[in-house]
């Protein structure tokens, strides 16, 4: 079975995840770490546990998900793995930084391979199976652990909510559907870890999220 560490951070409030199984193998998902203190946090935790970063993983490449790939990739030598869908997104960063008033030294990385759904990441005696779910951005993935029962849903499904659309290349109708379709089915007692804000469960958002309670999943 797997564990989970949550980290809260940048102003934009993002959840980063370290998972990780009794091998000490791990993965890292949305790195957000901001500044060092963030940055320290995070790797602190990761060598007081005696853990192996596996995967740096992003799901996707939203400015306030990947703040923290480019100190992990000179701590860990590790470049973040995404959909290349996403990837256009990276070449905006430093300028949106700057209009916000943020300083970014480094530009972030590009991912070192692109991941995709049907594909399966390994690490430890663990996996993690990809649903490539669209409309928050083009390359959105959502990271399960069927024997855990456990979703990192990103940006995708939160707490009674759903991502934002309004952004570039947001979709209404298609982050809906991936969600009805790939994420409803599973069971409910499946744990959502999302990228904002607090956990949930499928069960929980079948019956009160509004903007899929009314839907028919038979």
């Amino acid at each position: 079975m797997i564990s989970i560490k949550q980290f809260v951070f940048n102003p934009w409030q993002e959840n980063t995840y370290v998972v990780y199984d009794k091998t000490g193998d791990c993965v890292i998902i949305d790195a957000g770490c901001f500044n060092s203190k963030e940055i320290n946090d995070l790797h602190d935790f990761i060598k007081s546990n005696n853990l192996t970063v596996k995967h740096i993983l992003n799901t996707h490449l939203h400015i306030d998900h990947i703040l923290g790939n480019a100190a992990l990739l000179s701590i860990f030598g590790l470049k973040p793995e995404a959909h290349e869908n996403d990837e256009f997104l990276i070449d905006q960063t430093m300028a949106y930084a700057s209009q916000l008033g943020i300083s970014l030294s480094i530009e972030p990385p590009y991912p070192a391979k692109y991941i995709d759904e049907g594909q399966i990441i390994e690490f430890g005696n663990s996996q993690l199976e990809i649903f490539h779910i669209p409309g928050h951005t083009p390359g959105h993935l959502v990271f399960y652990n069927r024997e855990a029962g456990v979703l990192f849903s990103g940006d995708v499904l939160f707490q009674e909510s759903i991502g934002r659309t309004d952004l570039i290349y947001g979709n209404y109708e298609t982050l809906l559907r991936g969600i009805i379709q790939k994420l409803m089915p599973l069971p409910d007692n499946t744990k959502v870890f999302s990228g904002h804000g607090d956990s949930t469960t499928i069960g929980h958002e079948r019956q009160n999220n509004p903007f899929i309670r009314h839907m028919n999943f038979n």
